[in-house]
């Protein structure tokens, strides 16, 4: 998969993520790794950030459910008005993530 094609098959993948729920930024790179060769969250973090502006860019998500760095306010009020369940500053991964093994 060249490096093109890697950030669509990312872009696709978050575009595909319910609204209401939420993915880590490694549990995209893990669900593209077998396809991809590639396994890197920071990876994933740098393709939302310069292209995921498209996409619902909101429901990516540290894995301990920190919100996207800089977008914290519009990232948490999107959120909110999806249902995803928040807890402290951030989001509930055990109650809101997905996984594309789970449907679409």
């Amino acid at each position: 998969m060249t490096p093109d094609e890697y950030v669509e098959a990312v872009l696709d993948l978050v575009e595909r993520i319910p609204e209401g729920r939420v993915m880590s930024y490694g549990g995209v790179a893990d669900a593209l790794s077998e396809r991809s060769g590639r396994a890197s969250a920071r990876l994933v973090g740098n393709i939302m950030a310069r292209h995921g502006g498209s996409v619902p860019w909101h429901r990516v998500v540290t894995a301990s459910g920190r919100l996207p760095p800089g977008h914290e306010r519009e990232a948490r009020a999107r959120l909110r008005a999806e249902g995803v369940p928040l807890r402290g500053e951030g989001v509930d991964i055990a109650a809101a993530g997905w996984s594309p093994e789970d449907g679409s």
